[in-house]
């Protein structure tokens, strides 16, 4: 018998001995590298939400230059979401078969060309073009993240390091709001997308050094096409995205795109703190995300976390569309108890994980993942063309202006989708935090 087992047993008694660990110590590795390469996809999320919830505060610029509607202008953001959305499969499918490691650096470059491509095309045809390249290529960002959080740390800790992937991300939609808002008054929209793209050329240089490949057998076209129609017809999978589409919903169609202008309308606010607010409703997804993982791993279960977070999310978001004349401090308070409560989509990822063999985690994650981002698809241009079916034809400089009750109708739509992810989370099956064997 060889001495091999010996230091892993040493090493798995010392890191037992540990309670002030790092949760995001890996347990089979004592190099820092796993958690190099973990914070860069998550910072990969991160410039993906920037760029993700950016259009928000230049909607009248893009209104004015292009001389475009709400549906036309809602579909061109939502062009982010086509691309995002419809990666997810390919992504989980190729992270399954290949490893993060070229895939994520491949598309960080490519989202940098998305961004030049948006910033400097003189057409609409252009800027959409660029805006789903974008979308494309950050596909690969939070999976990327999940990915070597899978490989490389314990699986006890999958739901946490998820959450904390998530908060990082929504730093950075925090950051394309009120931040990018502030640039786009001093220099312009082109140029605030131009300085962007560098950040996708540092991403990919930072995972080309970082990330690694676990070794993966290989896999045919008709073993792959078997394990995805397997997690496709499991209807946990599908019960798991739908709840998901419902908690993310509100941020992407609201915190995303429409929740600035509405509420510059409604409480006549000036675009920086429009956005400043909808952004305390990313806030709370970013701190609410890792509680969420946290307490869920904790309990050893994954519904009642789940339920309650959808349950609050409903509510506070009905009272602040519906609502009208709220101090502005309590119109932050609802965006807050909002993104808190959107916050539990992280334990969609790991229901639909545990409820799917292991090594089909991958493809998994990337079909809720299509049906998160989705909610931004679907919302966003919906939202833009209800509001154009009930404007009054009112234009000022050039820009169509709603009314309050046209955001108010228009904006009901966000309630029934997180309504439906409600319905979805009771019917979920509960895994108690456990996978399935492979």
């Amino acid at each position: 018998m060889t001495q091999t087992p010996l230091p892993a047993q040493a090493t798995q008694e010392v890191q037992s001995s540990a309670p002030s660990a790092s949760p995001l110590t890996p347990a089979p590795h004592t190099s820092i590298l796993p958690v190099l390469a973990w914070l860069t996809c998550a910072m990969f999320f991160f410039y993906a939400w920037v760029l993700r919830v950016s259009p928000s505060v230049i909607v009248n610029d893009l209104m004015r230059e292009f001389s475009v509607g709400g549906a036309v202008l809602g579909n061109l953001s939502a062009l982010y979401f086509y691309g995002y959305a419809g990666m997810q499969i390919p992504v989980g499918i190729l992270l399954d078969r290949f490893g993060p490691r070229r895939l994520t650096t491949i598309s960080a470059l490519l989202c940098a060309c998305g961004c030049m491509l948006f910033a400097t095309s003189p057409t609409l045809a252009g800027v959409a073009l660029g805006r789903f390249i974008i979308g494309a290529s950050a596909a690969f960002s939070l999976v990327g993240a999940l990915a070597v959080a899978g490989q490389s740390f314990p699986a006890r800790r999958f739901a946490l390091l998820s959450g904390l992937a998530m908060m990082i991300g929504m730093a950075g939609g925090i950051a394309g709001q009120a931040p990018v808002s502030l640039a786009v008054s001093a220099i312009g929209w082109r140029a605030t997308v131009l300085i962007m793209s560098s950040a996708g050329v540092l991403i990919a240089l930072s995972a080309w050094l970082t990330v690694r490949d676990k070794p993966r057998d290989s896999a045919t076209s008709h073993k792959v096409l078997a394990s995805l129609g397997q997690v496709l017809s499991n209807r946990q999978t599908w019960l798991s995205a739908f709840s998901g589409l419902g908690a993310t919903g509100p941020i992407l169609g609201f915190a995303g795109l429409w929740g600035v202008p509405f509420l510059a309308s409604a409480y006549e606010l000036d675009r920086a703190p429009a956005a400043g607010l909808t952004s305390i409703m990313i806030l709370g997804v970013g701190v609410g995300a890792p509680i969420a993982g946290w307490v869920s791993d904790r309990i050893g279960r994954r519904k009642p976390p789940l339920i309650a977070g959808l349950t609050l999310c409903l509510l506070a978001l009905t009272v602040l569309i519906h609502m009208p004349n709220l101090p502005l401090w309590g119109v932050a308070v609802l965006c807050l108890l909002v993104g808190l409560g959107s916050s539990a989509q992280i334990i969609n990822y790991a229901t639909a994980r545990e409820s799917n063999q292991a090594h089909l985690s991958g493809t998994a994650i990337g079909i809720v993942n299509a049906l998160f981002t989705g909610a931004g698809a679907l919302f966003q241009p919906l939202i833009g063309w209800i509001l154009d079916s009930v404007w009054n034809g009112r234009i000022e400089a050039g820009v169509r202006i709603y009314s309050v009750a046209n955001y108010q109708f228009a904006l009901s739509v966000l309630i029934a989708g997180t309504l439906l992810g409600l319905v979805c989370s009771v019917l979920v099956r509960e895994t108690y935090c456990k996978g399935l064997e492979a």
